[in-house]
């Protein structure tokens, strides 16, 4: 199995729906899944560290795992079938099928890993260029560590 890491939320500029982007650690293929808008409004509230009033529907999910003995549940992206992500939530000896938006938003909650199978990430994985971002920041490490005699021939 493969650990994802979020990479954030993105707007597909032509039907304007999220797309949850997500990386494999330490590596550069990513997985791009078109998500709803609760979902991708959910992981991002909780990616920013915003508490909601009330409990919504993934804190009393995460709640429930945690008083249930269940704080790092196995949650793993399984496939995609005709463009439809699947997932499931693994925990004591039982496998929940899920959607994939969910175990993310569970998974930001909890601390908890967000795993594939190494043949979806073959399958399915995107590589994708530094963004602008990127390049700065690594432009300004450069001249972090970088003198004037460096370029004296």
């Amino acid at each position: 199995m493969v650990e994802l890491e979020v990479v954030g939320i993105r707007l597909d500029q032509i039907s304007q729906s999220p797309i949850l982007l997500m990386k494999e650690a330490g590596g550069a293929r990513h997985l791009a899944l078109w998500i709803g808008a609760a979902e991708a409004a959910s992981i991002a509230q909780a990616r920013d560290g915003l508490v909601p009033a009330r409990p919504l529907t993934h804190d009393l999910l995460a709640s429930l795992l945690v008083e249930l003995g269940h704080p790092r549940p196995e949650l793993v992206i399984t496939a995609v079938v005709d463009g439809v992500w699947h997932g499931e939530m693994r925990l004591a000896g039982r496998t929940i099928t899920a959607r994939p938006s969910d175990l993310v938003a569970v998974a930001v909650r909890l601390g908890a890993a967000v795993t594939c199978p190494e043949e979806l990430l073959e399958e399915s994985g995107i590589l994708l260029d530094e963004s602008p971002q990127d390049e700065v920041e690594r432009f300004k490490e450069f001249l972090d560590h970088v003198s004037p005699d460096d370029f004296e021939d």
